[in-house]
């Protein structure tokens, strides 16, 4: 695929067909500039299977921003789509509607106000709003979801792998089990939800961050092979990084050699003044080997030297592993606490592919268009009440509790002010009858979450660094229940919508089903039966 295929894929056309289609049809009927408003939310946190995630975390919404700033529509693009034929063989796009579209860039018109990333964030709340003429709102879906959806499925992740992790390194290892071009947004989101760091080496340049990595069991074998052994291998990338020597020592016998002969190159390397950083175990009962291999080097004087783990790994084994180390240590007259502080997680493909829930169920949804008098909400109907839209211009707040914490995220009309509220009545968005009541006085304070980061095909503010983005999620996750964030079964954080937002969907919703009666009944009258 060439230079120019590569801009085609990735521009304007990086979009499902019915987007266009749809954008066609408002075209033909006038509706192409008429001012409309979709939201984006997921309606349930990643579900793993075994496990379950309590939250998630935002990410993607800066390399969005870049698309939309910098992708326009190219005589190119329009050549293609006049070239696509329907069933029938005739064009599918018309001259006029293509005309439309050349040289239009995809953010024209388009006012974004979004939960920055980096934050946690919430089933069935905003987490971005969309405002702009209809049919380029239309054109974005496909791009905005693929944007933000993925990223943020790994950013959860990586909170989680933090959380397991304690005060132990995580390292992202997924570059070569993710899906293609992709994990460089999923890398970029495991950094932003709490990996230290990762061995995506051209991610790392672009973010200023240095790569992190040891070295594979090819490098042993291949030394072996030529009958230098291990002891061999090991000496050879010693005297490459003296100062950057972290050795794989699972290749032949971890504890009967590798350990050993780990060791052995790490008293030479200390004779001539260079300090080792450790090992890393990749098979086998990694909490036992992590115990021994501690064991024999704290033997040796090498009691702060790192010990990686890595092998399909995920916030639930990591777990298990460090329960194990506290139960197997003191066996080995090994210091539990001492041990866990020094390890570090090398996760791959259970990282970068969320491994048990590879997709975020987010959406984006048309919830309001401008009619001849004004604003319309628009509401979708559906048997499941999950799936019923909440319509209108909404903000989304952020109630803490007297502890500091976030209690609950409160859904409004954009024309409420909750926050000059004595009292809230807080609405379950899918339970008719199930409702709390808040006192201004148990509350020690609130804060809206969206925030306006794009306005007609600009930015308005500067990327943040991600240090900043990290803090943000750092920050977030201090502020949220112990038991929302723990690994299994994690409590349920309160989403909510407010009285008159509540009303409103409760008023669209009988609206459209009284209209949708009033169309079963047409047919069989005019029939005349």
């Amino acid at each position: 695929m060439n230079d120019a295929d590569w801009r085609t894929t990735q521009g304007a056309m990086f979009t499902d067909l019915y987007e266009i289609t749809m954008a066609q049809a408002y075209f033909r009927h006038g509706l192409h500039e008429r001012p409309a408003r979709f939201d984006h939310f997921f309606r349930d946190y990643p579900d793993y299977g075994r496990h379950k995630a309590g939250f998630a975390v935002s990410a993607g919404l800066a390399w969005l921003l870049d698309w939309l700033e910098e992708t326009r529509w190219r005589d190119e693009d329009l050549a293609y789509l006049k070239q696509v034929r329907g069933r029938a063989g005739e064009r599918l796009f018309d001259d006029a509607f293509l005309e439309w579209l050349r040289g239009r860039g995809v953010g024209e018109g388009v006012t974004i106000r979004a939960v920055p990333e980096g934050r946690v964030v919430h089933a069935e709340a905003p987490v971005a709003i969309a405002e702009g003429p209809l049919a380029a709102l239309q054109l974005l879906e496909t791009s905005l979801l693929n944007h933000l959806n993925y990223p943020t499925l790994v950013a959860t992740k990586a909170a989680r792998l933090r959380e397991a992790a304690v005060d132990g390194t995580v390292l992202d290892f997924g570059i070569r089990r993710g899906h293609e071009r992709g994990v460089h947004a999923g890398s970029r989101a495991a950094l932003i939800g709490g990996v230290d760091a990762t061995s995506n080496t051209g991610l790392a340049f672009a973010l200023g961050e240095t790569p992190k990595g040891t070295h594979a069991h090819a490098l042993v074998q291949a030394f072996m092979a030529l009958g230098s052994g291990e002891l061999g291998a090991f000496e050879a990338y010693a005297e490459a990084f003296p100062d950057d020597c972290l050795l794989l020592v699972d290749t032949v016998d971890t504890l009967g050699s590798g350990v050993p002969n780990a060791i052995r190159v790490f008293e030479r390397l200390r004779e001539r003044g260079h300090e080792p950083v450790g090992i890393r175990l990749d098979s086998g009962d990694l909490a036992h080997l992590a115990v021994r291999s501690a064991q024999q080097l704290n033997a040796a004087g090498f009691e702060d030297a790192t010990i990686v783990l890595s092998n399909e790994l995920d916030e639930l084994t990591i777990q298990q592993i460090r329960t194990q180390i506290v139960e197997e240590a003191p066996r080995y007259d090994v210091d539990a606490e001492a041990l866990l502080g020094r390890l570090g997680y090398g996760v791959g493909t259970r990282l970068i592919t969320s491994q048990g829930d590879a997709a975020l169920d987010g959406v984006y949804k048309l919830v309001g268009i401008r009619g001849d008098d004004g604003w319309e909400p628009a509401v979708k109907l559906s048997e499941t009440p999950e799936k019923v839209l909440v319509p209108g211009d909404k903000r989304v707040w952020r109630l803490y509790d007297q502890r500091g914490m976030a209690t609950a995220d409160l859904v409004a009309l954009s024309s409420e002010a909750p926050e000059e509220a004595d009292s809230l009545t807080l609405h379950h968005p899918n339970r008719t009858n199930v409702r709390r009541e808040l006192q201004r006085g148990e509350l020690s304070g609130m804060e809206p979450l969206l925030e306006e980061v794009f306005r007609d095909g600009r930015r308005t503010s500067d990327e943040p660094t991600l240090d900043a983005l990290r803090e943000r999620c750092r920050a977030d996750l201090e502020r949220l229940d112990p038991g929302v964030r723990r690994v299994l079964r994690p409590h349920l954080y309160h989403v909510s919508l407010s009285t008159k937002l509540k009303e409103l969907r409760d008023e669209m919703v009988q609206k459209a089903q009284e209209a949708a009666e009033r169309t079963d009944d047409g047919p069989s009258d005019a029939s005349g039966s």
